[in-house]
């Protein structure tokens, strides 16, 4: 590999992807984003690559950055918010925007992030937009890809989901699960998912593979587990799940970007696992166990305290 493209930069996936790609010598890395502080972010983290600040979903200069990429991490996502629009624009109008410009350079091989929920039984605008974006994927039959269908990540600068809840567990005296907590999750850690990534850009990999965490967990034992590994001032109290929607509706209307919204929720307690396949045989990457992985994400020096912004 001489030069690499990764859209969604700045991102979860993205910025852990970065952290371990640029190990490899005499690697051209170019991350292309649109959120403005984080992009900040990721040049101040990693000043030796370029970095492009760029809308997606809007033709552009950045376009020409492909010329010359040895392959693509297709990566840039709409995860939450409340704007139908822009799950469209960025999951949807943005893919196709990447890959009219990896036609236009005859970029040999990209590597596509799609989603669990692609399989999931959950109806939201995630859901709906990151379907509709592999439906457009396959399509692609002119560029050698790989599909890759993560379930819910957790791992160094996560803003969202765990990273979210743990950092909440620092600002309430008491942090509450909803219910019983009994709903069965399959995290992945996203130092093993970029592992996969940066394999597959390596191999040239290509089909379509979900990636499921390789342990299963109730949600409350997880979070249980979080709360063992960074002993914060929250104490845990399970609450009734309608109270808990009602509660994140009413902070919906006084949030213009909730970072867990009602839609999240009702995705959270539907009871579904998800098909795990032997990545670590398929990808040749050693798996991390779920405590392992949490002390890592919680405790590392280098990385945990570090915040994206929403």
């Amino acid at each position: 590999m001489g030069k690499i493209i990764i859209t969604g930069a700045a991102g979860l996936v993205g910025q852990n992807v970065i952290a371990r790609l640029k190990r490899i010598p005499n690697l051209k890395i170019v991350g292309i984003d649109k959120h403005a502080s984080n992009t900040a972010l990721l040049r101040k983290l990693h000043p030796e690559i370029d970095v492009i600040e760029a809308d997606l979903a809007t033709e552009g200069a950045w376009m020409d950055a492909f010329a010359g990429a040895d392959a693509v991490l297709l990566n840039q996502a709409q995860i939450g918010g409340l704007d139908e629009q822009e799950f469209v624009d960025n999951n949807v109008v943005a893919t196709e925007k990447i890959v009219a410009a990896m036609r236009r350079h005859s970029t040999p091989y990209f590597v596509h992030i799609s989603s669990s929920v692609v399989n999931s039984k959950a109806d939201d605008f995630y859901t709906r937009s990151k379907t509709t974006q592999e439906r457009f994927i396959d399509t692609v039959t002119d560029i050698p890809h790989i599909v890759l269908r993560p379930t819910l990540m957790f791992g160094w600068f996560d803003r969202k989901h765990l990273g979210w809840l743990r950092r909440f567990m620092d600002r309430v005296p008491v942090f509450p699960i909803p219910g019983n907590g009994e709903f069965i999750r399959q995290p992945l850690y996203v130092g093993d998912f970029a592992n996969i990534i940066i394999s597959s850009l390596t191999n040239r990999t290509t089909g379509t593979y979900d990636i499921s965490g390789l342990e299963q967990v109730h949600y409350g034992d997880l979070i249980g587990l979080i709360h063992q590994t960074v002993t914060p001032r929250a104490r845990i109290v399970h609450i009734p799940y309608y109270l808990f929607w009602v509660l994140l509706f009413v902070y919906g209307k006084f949030s213009s970007k909730p970072p867990f919204t009602t839609s999240q929720l009702e995705a959270l307690v539907i009871p579904e696992t998800f098909a795990v396949i032997d990545w670590p045989s398929i990808f040749g990457v050693t798996a991390t166990p779920l405590r392992n992985a949490i002390a890592e994400t919680y405790l590392d020096p280098r990385y945990s305290s570090i915040v994206l912004d929403f």
